[in-house]
């Protein structure tokens, strides 16, 4: 797969940088993840079409999916129509700058966590069936390579990237692993513990669909306030296609219409 990245920032990123950053998680793919997961990719920098960073062209898509930087989620409302109406069943996904940096993170890093899992689940529509994060019964998660353990990163030729979950996260139960199992590519210890099957590390959460309840829900550890966080700033990025995912959760996170104020909230109380 080769993944078009169209740098929409106006300058916030220079293509400079942006190069560093694609070599680091270039290299992350092909001598971390595909010897886990046997799934290729190559991300490569592609020209803008358009100088006004709100418009998007059909030149814009020069590869088999394609993923775009942006300042703010509101720049990109008109793009996102556009890429729906003449880039149809090409998969997309986008990296907003601002909504790195309200989740404390560096941008590379949300940069290589949209890149695994775009190769991962292109379409966003994978599901895995597994344990109930506290209940006794059977939901179907989402078939996501970072979120679990998206607060935990490390280094690439200076260039910070996400962690990932390896397949026998998927296969395990929250009591029971294969012996020997590795669910995760860093195998982090918290309190003593690495990551089990279905489980999440401090920062993270989970995605399911439930067929009890007929919606998509998430979990995270309580008090978790990182994850929180996390869920608080990407609801506002609902619009996009991988995030019609969090529209149950975001609901319960935004109730009263008050998105942008719960966000920055937020941030300001982990800040402090």
């Amino acid at each position: 797969m080769n993944i078009s990245v169209v740098n929409h920032t106006d300058g916030g990123i220079a293509d400079e940088d942006l190069q560093t950053a694609i070599r680091a998680i270039n290299r992350q793919i092909a001598e971390n993840f595909v010897p886990y997961w046997g799934m290729p990719a190559v991300l490569r920098l592609e020209g803008r079409s358009a100088k006004n960073p709100n418009r998007i062209q059909l030149a814009d898509m020069r590869g088999d999916a394609v993923l775009y930087l942006w300042n703010n989620v509101e720049e990109v409302k008109d793009a996102i129509g556009y890429h729906d109406a003449n880039d149809r069943g090409i998969p997309f996904g986008y990296v907003f700058t601002e909504i790195a940096k309200d989740c404390g993170e560096d941008w590379s890093v949300t940069l290589s966590h949209e890149a695994l899992e775009m190769i991962g689940d292109p379409e966003g529509n994978l599901l895995v069936m597994g344990p109930h994060p506290t209940e006794r019964r059977n939901v179907f998660h989402w078939f996501e390579m970072c979120d679990a353990v998206q607060d935990d990163s490390y280094l690439i030729d200076g260039v910070r990237v996400s962690n990932f979950v390896l397949p026998l996260y998927f296969t395990g139960t929250r009591s029971v692993d294969e012996v020997g199992a590795r669910n995760d590519f860093l195998g982090r210890a918290y309190r003593g513990k690495t990551l089990r099957s279905f489980a999440i590390n401090p920062g993270g959460y989970i995605g399911f669909y439930d067929p009890q309840k007929r919606r998509s829900d998430q979990f995270q550890l309580r008090g978790d306030k990182r994850a929180t966080l996390r869920q608080t700033v990407k609801a506002s990025a609902r619009a996009a296609r991988r995030s019609i995912r969090y529209r149950n959760a975001a609901d319960k996170l935004t109730a009263g219409g008050a998105k942008a104020a719960r966000a920055l909230n937020a941030v300001s109380m982990l800040k402090s």
